[in-house]
Parts: C-alpha cells; structure tokens; sequence
C-alpha cells in the first residue's frame, strides 16, 4: 500500500507539471491584464501603465514569467494579489474556511437525501414514488444555481423572511459562542438548500443505477431464499456492495468542498472563495485565481489517489500493485 501511495505521487509531478504550463498559458494569453482593467481610471497615463506592467513583471517573455512563478509556488510563494495587495496563500486562507463550512454542509445533505431518494426509488422501481422521485430531482438538476437561488431569496427571505438575506454574520451583530454558531447556521440555510436540491438529483440517480444492479444479482436472490429479512439483504447485502463505485465519485468531490461555489457564494453575498476568486476575475487578478486554480488541481490529484485506496480497502478482490 506505501510503495503504491508512493509510486502514485510520483506519477502525478508529471501531470502537475504539464497542469501548470496550461493553467498559465491560459491566463498568460488572455486578451488584457490587471494594468488593462485600470486604464478605465482617467489618471492612469500610458507611462504610468508601463510603469506598472514592468513592475508586476508582465513585460518580460512568457517562458520567464511561467519559470518565475512556477520556482515561487515551489516555494510555497503564490505570488501577491494585485486585488488585496497581499499574498495569494493568505487570501486563500483568510476566505476557503468559509466555502469549507458551506460545503461540508452541502456534501452532508446532498449524499443524506440523495442514498434516501436512490435506495427507495430502486427497491420500488416504477411506483409512483418513484416517478414522483425521478420527475423532481430531474426537474431541480435542470434548474441553474443563480435562478434557483434568486427564488430561493424572493420567497424564504424577501416575502416571507424566515431567513436572512445575504452575508454569513448578521451586520453590526457582535454575537460569539452558541449565539455565534446559530447565527451563521441561519445564513447558510438558504445557500445550502439551493446547492443541494441543485446536484442530489444526479447522485439518486447514482444511487438508483447501482442498486438496480446489485438486488438483481444471484447473491441477492439467494439471501432472500435463506429466509433473510429483506431489511437484512437491501442493507446488509445489496447496499455495501452498490456503494463500491460511489467511493470514486465521493472522493473526487471532497476538492469541491475547498473550490466554493462562485455564482451562489455571489448572489447570497456569502464571504467564501469563490465569490473573492469571481471578483478577481473581473479585474484579471491572475495570481490569486492561478493559485487558486492549482491549488483545486493539487487537491484533485489528490483525491484520485485516494479514492483508489479506498477502493482497494473497500473491495478485498481489488489489489492495488
């Protein structure tokens, strides 16, 4: 298990490498940069430009630029927000705390209601709650975040105003401990609750799709023969093996979690990574949406390898070698 852990590691600095050319170039060759976004402000001269490029460094060649950067994030150094003025890593650090709650909570109701949906839906395919199920989750998947989410505002914090309207703390509040932890709880309903209706009907579907398969294998048949309670078998039996193929899918959204939710961190003014790396965007902060973009890809990379662990720990006829 070490030496595959090891090996897998080593496999992924080539990956790294070839992610990080293509992430700068990206954002190396796009039309404009941060300087280009201030000369909307009247005071800025084209000397004073000039002056700026060279002392940001986006006067120099590409491959000068990508090796400069590339030696600092073997440093540890992501460079400086242009939009802060201050470090990119503190920046991450100051604001994913906030996208990891929000999304620790989305994972955690979305894999809760999604296992419920998909298991039932399967042990009675084509019942009405079934069709009932399937027309619903199809119907939330379809629907995009912000449309949602602006729904969601209107009638839950606007009409009938059971929740706050936006932000993570109540302005002015000076709430600490229990009071604290109630108050954020009360700011994150309404984004939560839009995330999760939005991607639960994907994974029911997951979960339907493998549960059909497992409950009509000779194994099952042949539990239900011995006289098990069906409890027994759909739990017991038929569920542990139809997560098997989930553990990929599981692992592979946990970078998700740290990645933030750009539109709906947005639209409910949520102070979380996603909405600083969209506004970054809009005044071509590279360095911070550069580190982070690898920081997301690091995190992948991550996950991959973990998920086949977990794979191999989960299913013993799976050797990892």
């Amino acid at each position: 298990m070490t030496q595959f852990i090891i090996r897998r590691l080593l496999q992924s600095i080539p990956t790294l490498i070839g992610a990080s050319i293509i992430i700068f170039l990206i954002f190396a060759m796009a039309p404009g940069d941060y300087v280009t976004s201030q000369l909307q402000n009247p005071k800025m001269t084209e000397e004073r430009a000039a002056q700026l490029r060279a002392l940001y460094g986006l006067d120099k060649p590409l491959p000068e630029r990508y090796i400069s950067w590339a030696s600092g994030v073997l440093k540890g150094d992501l460079g400086d927000s242009l939009m802060f003025k201050k470090p990119v890593i503190q920046v991450i650090n100051d604001f994913i705390w906030n996208s990891f709650i929000l999304g620790v909570a989305i994972m955690f109701f979305e894999w809760l209601i999604a296992s419920i949906i998909g298991i039932y839906s399967a042990i009675r395919q084509y019942s009405v709650f079934d069709t009932i199920a399937t027309l619903l989750v199809f119907i939330l998947y379809s629907l995009p975040s912000f449309f949602l989410g602006l729904v969601m505002l209107k009638v839950f914090a606007v009409d009938l105003k059971w929740f706050p309207l936006g932000g993570m703390i109540t302005t002015g509040s000076n709430y600490t401990g229990w009071a604290h932890i109630v108050d954020v709880a009360k700011h994150m309903v309404l984004p939560v609750a839009t995330l999760t209706l939005i991607s639960v009907g994907g994974l029911s579907r997951y979960f339907r799709a493998n549960m059909l398969e497992v409950i009509k294998q000779d194994y099952i048949r042949t539990a239900r023969a011995k006289g098990l309670k069906e409890r027994t078998v759909i739990f017991k039996h038929a569920l542990r093996n139809a997560l098997l193929p989930l553990i990929t899918l599981f692992t592979l959204e946990l970078p998700s979690l740290f990645a933030g939710a750009m539109i709906t961190e947005r639209i409910f003014n949520w102070p979380g990574i996603g909405k600083v790396v969209l506004e970054g965007i809009y005044i071509r902060d590279y360095p911070l949406f550069l580190g982070y973009t690898m920081l997301i890809t690091v995190l992948t990379i991550l996950a991959n390898i973990l998920a086949d662990v977990l794979y191999g720990v989960a299913d013993p006829r799976v050797r990892l070698k």
